[in-house]
């Protein structure tokens, strides 16, 4: 498989990166020993790069996977939503407890939703962040985020190693503008050196049906040099490494791709609107006191279900 530097940082990594939010508990739930499994079948077919989050609840199920791990060459990416230098201290310190290792090879702020002041706003972690690179816990810092003016924002912070945006051929889920409004952000964040990895490159879902051509459009994107794809069975993880490896697709190998998943709003819903607030796409509402989901623009993240103290948002 590919491989290539992100940024200045030295980090060589597969073109296919591990996401390993759809496998936890936000949501397909997968049992940690089946999670475990998954995992090294990806290190196992030459994937050496797997994203990850305090958030999505699976930095153990990858420590695990990384104690069976024949092999050496395995870069973990994980973030965390802390404002303030003693929340990412704890957020650091849990993330190296959990996957195992003495450090991480890098952490991200994770801030989908944020404004370009999420450099102020939160400098007491980005502070955090640093003081543990300079000790050598960290290799690289970055920022994840769904937001043109972010992207163009980091380019400019020295601080910021690594850049996490969301693109994809339908332009779905970007903040403040279109697809190509991003795409010049990320030409902006090329530019400046930044390493680049891009998420979301299905649109949650929307671009099931045409996986190749959705891929691609985001691998020819100068300066991308890996793409975080959410897997949760092996047939999927064979398709992904071998459109990937620029292999055909055997006839008869399919990949329901949880094309069919959904988000619901129970009866149960009291519409408090702390979901709506949480959406990274806004694509939850109130009407009528109550949340409502727009099926077009939802990603299926699952961000909104920990949040809701009713319990009432489900993905099935």
């Amino acid at each position: 498989m590919n491989r290539g530097l992100l940024g200045k940082t030295g980090i060589e990594v597969t073109e296919l990166c591990f996401g390993a939010l759809p496998m936890g508990p936000l949501q397909f739930r997968m049992p940690e020993e089946q999670a475990v499994k998954l995992i090294l079948a990806a290190l196992n077919s030459g994937i050496n790069f797997i994203d990850t989050a305090e958030l999505y609840q699976t930095q153990i199920a990858i420590g695990q996977a990384l104690q069976q791990f024949k092999g050496n060459d395995v870069v973990i990416a994980t973030k965390s939503t802390a404002s303030t230098y003693e929340e990412m201290e704890k957020s650091v310190l849990k993330a190296i407890a959990e996957i195992g290792r003495d450090y991480i090879d890098i952490f991200l702020l994770h801030a989908a939703k944020a404004t370009p002041k999420v450099f102020e706003e939160r400098s007491g972690a980005l502070k955090c962040l640093q003081d543990y690179k300079a000790k050598g816990t960290i290799r690289a810092i970055g920022i994840s985020t769904h937001a043109i003016s972010v992207v163009e924002r980091a380019a400019e912070v020295e601080e910021i190693d690594i850049v996490f945006p969301i693109i994809n051929r339908l332009g779905i889920g970007i903040i403040g503008g279109t697809q190509e409004g991003m795409l010049h952000a990320i030409e902006k964040a090329n530019k400046a050196g930044k390493g680049l990895y891009a998420m979301k490159a299905l649109a949650g879902g929307h671009l099931i049906n045409d996986l190749k051509n959705s891929f691609d459009f985001v691998r020819d994107i100068p300066g991308m040099v890996s793409v975080a794809v959410g897997m949760v069975s092996t047939e999927e993880l064979e398709i992904d490494v071998k459109l990937f490896n620029n292999e055909d697709i055997p006839e008869g190998l399919a990949s329901d791709r949880r094309a069919s998943k959904t988000l619901l709003v129970s009866r149960f819903c009291i519409g408090c609107g702390t979901c709506v607030k949480t959406c990274p796409n806004d694509a939850l509402s109130l009407v009528d006191g109550k949340a409502v989901v727009n099926k077009t623009t939802c990603l299926l993240c699952g961000y909104c279900n920990p949040v809701c103290p009713e319990f009432a948002l489900r993905l099935i």
